[in-house]
């Protein structure tokens, strides 16, 4: 998703020059979508109608459906979380925003007079050609990016979001060249940057738990986008430093201490989700026979020295969740046998 604001003064042209934008991208092939902000209120529903009753009697949101569907909230929302929530309406390819002149996205610049760092073009909405226009989306193409704090390149180049974002509207870098983020993340409405690794291990590691389900009974038959909504009623506590130790078909995986710490974590959760023991200071998780079918290999789990009894659900959920988290670290060989061991 590519994200380009025009900003301005009033009445130079903001409007107009979004919809010439909205329309060419459109034009192109491009799924889009538009943001809209004003320094005053904006009511999009009229006195006396149902929904408009709804929101007079108190309610915080009101949504609106028939032939088209309409969200109505009362406070406003953060750009960011705008942002965030449009990538679960749909895949949208551009965000026009029309405002907003105060986030760090490129700018499409309409007044002459307004001098802003993430500038990438001035346009005189008024005067500008079909021809120009054109070029414009081209320029946008080129220099939008993603939701700042999602920009990461190359997993251990830039992996700061506002370098990468400088670098992409001075052209010196293209989206092409970032990492392949497959999986977004917000805390209470705040984005969080993935980076490659730990995007890939978030997807493969619930899918890997998804696989487990009767997906066909919720008339699921096919996994595309997954949503995952986790209200959290405790705060959560620093982990304990832990090392965790990996070894493929009896052969030591090196890792460094920023995958050791993802996957002990993961490890601890899981085994907390249990409920096995007070105190959890070792771990050892071993998955053998993975010859064909995952169903089919043996698992076995101990906690402090102990064994732990698990159901066969239970079972399907820890081989194919710890197979798919060791497949985010591109194991290179065929793997047959999985031993994990976490221990504080």
């Amino acid at each position: 998703m590519k994200i380009v604001s025009i900003v301005g003064k009033k009445n130079t042209g903001k409007t107009s020059l979004t919809v010439k934008v909205i329309e060419e991208l459109t034009k192109r092939g491009y799924n889009v979508a538009s943001i809209k902000h004003s320094h005053h209120s904006i009511e999009m529903d009229k006195e006396n109608t149902d929904t408009w009753k709804h929101k007079q009697a108190g309610a915080n949101l009101v949504v609106g459906v028939g032939s088209t569907t309409f969200f109505n909230a009362r406070k406003e929302h953060d750009l960011n979380r705008i942002l965030y929530l449009l990538k679960h309406f749909d895949d949208f390819d551009f965000v026009i925003v029309e405002g907003y002149k105060s986030y760090n996205y490129p700018k499409i610049i309409t007044s002459p007079d307004v001098k802003d760092e993430y500038a990438i073009k001035e346009v005189d909405s008024f005067k500008i050609t079909p021809e120009e226009v054109s070029e414009l989306a081209d320029l946008i193409e080129e220099r939008g990016h993603d939701i700042v704090d999602t920009l990461f390149a190359n997993n251990c180049g830039y992996n700061d979001g506002e370098v990468i974002a400088g670098k992409i509207r001075q052209g010196e870098l293209t989206v092409d060249n970032l990492d392949d983020v497959k999986s977004y993340l917000s805390i209470d409405g705040k984005v969080v940057g993935l980076n490659r690794f730990v995007s890939d291990y978030l997807k493969q590691s619930v899918i890997g738990v998804i696989n487990t389900l009767n997906l066909k009974d919720f008339g699921v038959d096919d996994i595309g986008k997954i949503e995952l909504l986790i209200p959290n009623e405790n705060t959560p506590k620093s982990p304990a430093d832990a090392e965790c130790a990996i070894k493929i078909n009896d052969k030591n995986l090196e890792i460094n201490s920023f995958t050791s710490a993802i996957v002990s974590n993961s490890i601890k959760g899981m085994v907390s989700a249990i409920k096995t023991e007070d105190n959890v200071r070792t771990i050892d998780i071993e998955i053998m026979n993975i010859e064909k079918e995952l169903i089919d290999a043996d698992i076995s789990l101990k906690t402090n020295g102990h064994d732990v009894e698990i159901n066969e659900f239970t079972q399907g959920i820890l081989k194919e969740t710890i197979f798919a988290i060791i497949s985010s670290l591109k194991v290179d060989e065929k793997i047959k046998e999985i031993k994990i061991k976490v221990e504080e």
